[in-house]
């Protein structure tokens, strides 16, 4: 996923299915210039953590 596809999907109230390892996923936040998004999984929204944005996939 690129950086900008990953702050739309930040920014929309709309649910989008992403995962991150093939676990679907939240993202809180997107830092453009470091590539990096603060995810958490769905089950799990105390688990936050910083990924690269590239590692991340959208599913139709």
């Amino acid at each position: 996923m690129d950086v900008r596809r990953a702050q739309e999907i930040a920014s929309s109230p709309v649910m989008a299915n992403v995962t991150y390892n093939g676990q679907r996923i939240y993202i809180e936040h997107v830092d453009q210039q470091k590539g990096v998004a603060t995810i958490h999984p769905l089950d799990n929204p105390k688990q936050k953590q910083s990924v690269p944005v590239a590692s991340l996939e959208e599913h139709a």
